[in-house]
């Protein structure tokens, strides 16, 4: 397919800045605002028969006025069905810094450690123009935390050496109370990065430390509603797979064929294969939240459909045409035009299909990106 096949125009308003909620106006003028993570509005979209739902339906099957929320997802699966979630944790990986000599404001992107001892770090700077190896940047905080440019990896990314001598349980606590919620800049553009955001930017069962990015769509789980799945019999199975920005990195190229993924490192543990594989043995849907999982599964399924254990690396880039080895439910937000992330729900979900879904989308005023709306996708 070609890139220019999901081009379509994304009004900025419908691109959600904040996670959804409700707003208080407290007694002193001062605004509070309440998250409801399972309340965004979810699109149901059916592979087979080509339907898209947004209206609950009264009972007599016709659509009333309200709108589907997420908590209603509960009301599509059977007992036994599985959900397959990422449960990586996004650390603070955004800093901002002053060059030495010129004072200069430079914000610095952790993407990972590369070395514990040498506290060596992959990270992206902007701008890029100004740093060079050899540079020094300072950082403000409670301890003397500076670090230097040892090396040039890429335009915008360098190695930094950070001069900190303590243990590294104390040097990286102190490097993460630096750090921000890593939001994707089409939020911090917009608006300041808050307290609340390094939580509402976090599943709620996030385990395993590495992400630089949320996977987005596990954001709209809370405990009450997996406590729901729970007491209706639907199984849980935890994959980890550390999200980095290249879902977010631009595609240069017409031919997708020719696209290249950035690759996130993954685990697939035995206890996750024994829950996937048994509901699927058992003809019970198998559901994946979010693209990062999706990719991860698909990764590490083999040719029998079963899903295998798995620890390495993933560059897998999903669009259609594809078919699909493992799941057969996919839940996604709604993403920017031109992203990897759309093409992949394109996949999945019949190309046509899912673009007269974003049409609906558009039209019904739904929200995009990180922190906006979601869609399911089922094989019916």
């Amino acid at each position: 397919m070609k890139l220019s096949q999901f081009k379509f125009k994304l009004p900025e308003e419908l691109v959600s800045l904040y996670p959804t909620h409700r707003v208080f106006e407290n007694e002193d003028g001062t605004v509070e605002r309440v998250y409801n993570r399972d309340q965004c509005r979810l699109m149901v979209v059916h592979r087979k028969s080509e339907k898209i739902e947004i209206f609950k339906k009264d009972e007599n099957g016709n659509d009333t006025d309200q709108p589907i929320v997420f908590r209603n997802i509960v009301d599509y699966f059977d007992e036994g069905d599985a959900f397959v979630f990422n449960d990586t944790k996004v650390f603070p990986a955004r800093l901002y810094g002053t060059k030495e000599k010129t004072d200069a404001k430079i914000e610095v992107f952790l993407l990972r450690e590369l070395n514990q001892e040498l506290r060596l770090w992959d990270v992206l700077v902007e701008p890029a123009r100004k740093i060079r190896i050899g540079n020094k940047l300072f950082f403000d905080g409670d301890g003397p935390m500076v670090a230097e440019v040892i090396d040039n990896t890429t335009s915008r990314g360098r190695t930094l050496r950070f001069l900190y001598d303590c243990p590294h349980d104390e040097f990286k606590k102190e490097l993460f109370s630096l750090g921000s919620a890593p939001l994707p800049h089409y939020i911090v553009d917009h608006r300041p990065v808050e307290p609340d955001d390094m939580e509402q930017f976090q599943t709620i069962y996030a385990k395993n430390e590495g992400a630089i990015t949320a996977p987005a769509t596990g954001l709209h789980f809370s405990r009450e509603l997996m406590k729901i799945m729970e007491i209706r019999g639907i199984d849980f199975a935890f994959i980890t797979v550390h999200c980095s920005l290249g879902s977010f990195d631009p595609i240069e190229v017409e031919d997708l064929t020719k696209h290249k993924m950035n690759s996130e490192q993954m685990i697939v543990t035995s206890e996750a294969c024994q829950v996937v594989n048994k509901a699927k043995a058992e003809g019970h849907r198998i559901c994946a939240i979010g693209i990062s999982t999706m990719r991860a599964t698909e990764t590490a399924a083999g040719t029998d459909g079963m899903l295998k254990e798995y620890a390495g690396w993933t560059n897998k880039f999903i669009f259609p045409p594809y078919d699909f080895g493992l799941a057969n439910a996919l839940v996604t937000n709604f993403y920017h035009p031109e992203s990897t992330m759309i093409m992949a729900t394109a996949a999945f979900g019949g190309y046509d299909l899912i673009m007269e879904a974003y049409k609906v989308a558009l039209k019904n005023e739904f929200k995009f990106g990180c922190y906006g709306d979601a869609m399911l996708i089922l094989n019916d």
